[in-house]
């Protein structure tokens, strides 16, 4: 790996050398000016100036006027269309403009726009949705319900996606998701779901959804793609923001977000503190029966978690334009948390009569530190002609995660407490990424684009796990549930894909191959397996424009999904003795292919997006629950010579069956006048799992199981935003996912709701905000699951209800302004998102 870090710095840096004039290279021009009020005369600070390349309209750039009112962008020659705004103001338009030398486009006066201050709604203010040939793109905004929140919290507000009561992160209903950081990898997602926890809402500027991705775009992820992208401003000078936020249960923090941009260079860095308590609960009421079907015994199980955790993130970045053509970006993210868990289980045990029989407590104290480091450098070329580069990135990042965790246990009424247990959890990985991507435009007026390029990831996993009797201060390792795993995934992947746009309808095909090397070693027995494979993925895409506003699109792909963390993790959790979690090192790839149809249809105030999909998969991973064979045997003190017996059950996932999925989507938003704006997302969905199960039980008898399933489930979400009085804003929203079943469980339907109130202070430098998560606590799963001898009535909430108060002070960026910049300032890259 040492030696491909090596050559791809010598690459990025001959590239950079070599780039020689090809004739004439065309030198920036300047664009300035001055806006004034055309009532008053006064300079209008931070107006906007945007400049929309008419070659490629997805590229702008452009600037804000200083307190004079003067504004001074850099920009190349070419046809522009201009467009000076100011909050409620009407705008300056010219469009078709050539610009060959720089040019002063002298005074400019802006007069109050009366029908937007009374019916139109600010544009940077509201959920933006861009349809595009292969992805989406919800642009944020200004939710006020996240406000103090995490990265998940914006998640579950984005359509098509839901995060469960478990924090895991669904993609129309499939966990099979691929969550990516900037468009690669990153180590702030972390060994799990919980290092997204620890990032804060603010940092983000938009989440890019790709249900069905092309070929430029990893294979992995079978639901799709969720690239978060965080916020870099481009403003010139100096600008940013600083939070404090304080909530409960007992929580609070504060994020600091600074940029400076000079004519060679772009200095940023997010950084943020947080401290998080997070009390949950759990039921389990547990039946088990005889082998003639009577019943046996019960047993009751209330846990109650507390989770008490403090996390530092930083992310600081340097770009360096080496000429008006060039950059290359280096940065660095730390990241580090502690945290201090306890879950406190009280067992009642009754006979089949329920008589009780025993009563017993299990208290867990677990202590965790989690420490990741990033290091990635970037280089982007940009050649004559608009649209056509070349990037080049080097990644590195190194995490850790310990986990140590004291486990005692008592029989109520007995004086003799049971051996304490000890779990330590030692997880390692080392992530590599080394990535290239060319972009050629070709034909007539670039309609035409040819792209290829290689992205190879080397990743190295290391999970040392031990479990034995803590006695006096030593642990005493049981060898039957302590080993260490190596797990190795190098994947090389190469693509090239072309695509061209003929009147109105657009065709984009393109194939991806990945090369995987799997390695997996369980140290202390001597396992080792290793699958080596290669993989084709062809995508194609069509897609036709009936007018600006209305368009259609219906694509392919097909995906895999490889198992990672806890799936493959071998060791089986202990917080509960009698319901374990063990993962399945032998899961072999999921393999899907997507279809998928997407409309979208815009008025002035209303807008449709709607999709119909269709997933076909092999292999696919199902957790089955199966009892062990083994018992947990509990000495009984008001009849010793009969204990109590509470059998053993395990959930672990295989790959069990093939799966049809496939259902329908509609997103809507309604924004009646200026600051009020209604949406609603809906998907609905049908799963069909087939497949049979054989394994030989504790008995030695084989079991087939057959665990065809048919499923209808639903989720929708509804969010209103509005003005009170006292301008103040108000938003709510609404979520309810429906009941769903798999091969062995049935999960009820959850409704929860969010409401938050914001109001803007300091002449409208700072906000001041509200919110209330999960508002009627209801925010729970509630499941049963059922094997051949015990049933299992279950009630899990991760997080109650929550309150957070957030303060928000902006200087050198107006709270209006600051919508917009995030969307609109210097080059917008939405294409930097490479495969």
């Amino acid at each position: 790996m040492k030696k491909l870090f090596f050559w791809s710095i010598v690459m990025t840096s001959s590239i950079a050398l070599s780039q020689r004039p090809q004739g004439q290279r065309p030198k920036p021009i300047n664009i300035t000016g001055i806006v004034l009020d055309q009532e008053t005369g006064q300079p209008l600070e931070y107006a906007t100036l945007i400049l929309q390349s008419l070659r490629n309209p997805d590229r702008v750039t452009g600037g804000i006027t200083d307190a004079s009112g003067k504004f001074n962008v850099e920009s190349m020659p070419g046809r522009y269309n201009l467009r000076i705004e100011y909050i409620s103001y009407e705008p300056y338009i010219k469009n078709e403009q050539l610009f060959r030398t720089s040019t002063d486009l002298g005074t400019i006066k802006l007069g109050i726009d009366v029908e937007q201050l009374e019916g139109v709604e600010v544009v940077g203010e509201r959920t933006t949705v861009e349809l595009r040939l292969d992805k989406k793109i919800y642009n944020v905004g200004s939710d006020l319900t996240v406000k103090g929140g995490s990265v998940t919290d914006v998640l579950d507000n984005v359509p098509s996606v839901t995060v469960d009561v478990e924090g895991n992160i669904s993609l129309r209903g499939n966990e099979s998701v691929r969550i990516l950081i900037n468009g690669k990898p990153s180590a702030l997602s972390g060994l799990s779901t919980d290092a997204l926890q620890q990032l804060p809402a603010e940092a983000i500027e938009k989440v890019e959804v790709i249900t069905n991705p092309s070929a430029r775009y990893d294979a992995e992820g079978t639901a799709g793609i969720l690239n978060i992208v965080l916020k870099q401003s481009k403003t010139a000078g100096l600008n940013g923001s600083t939070l404090l936020n304080v909530g409960y249960p007992k929580s609070y923090g504060g994020n600091l977000s600074l940029n400076l941009r000079r004519d060679k260079f772009n200095i940023f860095t997010n950084t943020s503190y947080r401290y998080r308590s997070g009390p949950g609960n759990a039921l389990y009421k547990q039946e088990n029966f005889n082998s003639d079907g009577s019943t046996a015994s019960f047993q009751d199980e209330i846990r109650e978690y507390e989770r008490q955790n403090d996390g530092f993130n930083t992310n600081i970045g340097f770009e360096y334009f080496i000429d008006p053509t060039s950059s290359i970006t280096n940065s660095f993210v730390y990241r580090k948390t502690a945290g201090d868990d306890t879950v406190d289980i009280d067992f009642f045990n009754f006979d089949a009569a329920m008589n009780p029989t025993i009563q017993r407590n299990r208290f867990t104290v677990e202590e965790e530190e989690d420490e990741d480091v990033q290091y990635s450098v970037n280089y982007r070329k940009n050649f004559d002609k608009d649209g056509h580069e070349l990037t080049m990135d080097y990644q590195y990042s190194n995490g850790s995660e310990l986990e140590n965790s004291i486990i005692n246990e008592i029989v109520i009424g007995e004086t003799t407490a049971l051996p304490t247990e000890q779990t330590i959890n030692d997880e390692r990985q080392i992530r590599q990424l080394v990535q290239m991507d060319y972009v050629l435009p070709l034909g007539k007026d670039n309609a035409s684009q040819f792209e290829f390029g290689y992205r190879g990831t080397f990743n190295d996993f290391n999970t040392d796990f031990k479990f034995g009797i803590l006695e006096n201060g030593n642990l005493i390792p049981d060898l039957d549930f302590s080993n260490e795993l190596n797990y190795k995934e190098y994947v090389n992947a190469a693509y090239t894909q072309l695509g061209t746009k003929i009147n109105k309808f657009n065709i984009l095909g393109g194939m991806r191959m990945e090369a995987s090397n799997i390695g997996i070693e369980l140290v202390n027995t001597d396992e080792r397996n290793s699958k080596k494979y290669v993989d084709w993925f062809p995508s194609l895409f069509l897609g036709y424009e009936f007018t600006e506003n209305e368009q259609v699109i219906i694509s392919y792909s097909r995906r895999l999904r490889r198992p990672r963390s806890r799936f493959i993790n071998p060791f089986p959790s202990r917080s509960s003795n009698t319901n374990l979690f063990q993962g399945n090192p032998d899961l072999d790839p999921t393999y899907t292919n997507a279809f998928d149809l997407g409309y979208l249809r815009r008025w002035d105030k209303f807008t449709l997006n709607t999709s119909a999909y269709y997933n076909k998969s092999t292999g696919v991973f199902q957790f089955i629950t199966q009892e062990r064979g083994d018992f947990v045997e509990i000495e009984n003190p008001n009849d010793p010579d009969n204990p109590v017996l509470v059998p053993v059950q395990v959930r672990t996932p295989i790959n069990l069956a093939d799966e049809s999925r496939y259902g329908m989507e509609f997103t809507t938003s309604y924004t009646p006048k200026r600051n009020w704006r209604f949406s609603l997302n809906v998907n609905l969905f049908q799963r069909k799992l087939r497949g049979d199960y054989r394994y030989v039980n504790f008995q030695d008898q084989e079991i087939v199981q057959n665990f065809d399933a048919d499923n209808f489930t639903w989720f929708s979400r509804f969010s209103a935003k509005l003005p009170l009085p006292g301008k103040i804003d108000f938003q709510a929203n609404a979520f309810y996912r429906g009941p769903t079943e798999n091969a062995q469980s049935k999960r009820k339907g959850v409704l929860s709701s969010n409401l938050a109130f914001s109001k803007d202070v300091i002449k409208d430098k700072a906000t001041l905000s509200l919110n209330v998560s999960d508002l009627f606590n209801s925010r729970k799963r509630i499941s049963e699951t059922r094997t051949d001898n015990v049933f299992t009535y279950s009630e899990f909430q991760r997080r109650v209800r929550s309150i957070r108060l957030s303060f928000l002070y902006r200087f050198n960026e107006p709270q209006s302004q600051r919508n917009r910049n995030g969307e609109r300032n210097g080059n917008d890259d939405d294409d930097d998102f490479e495969g």
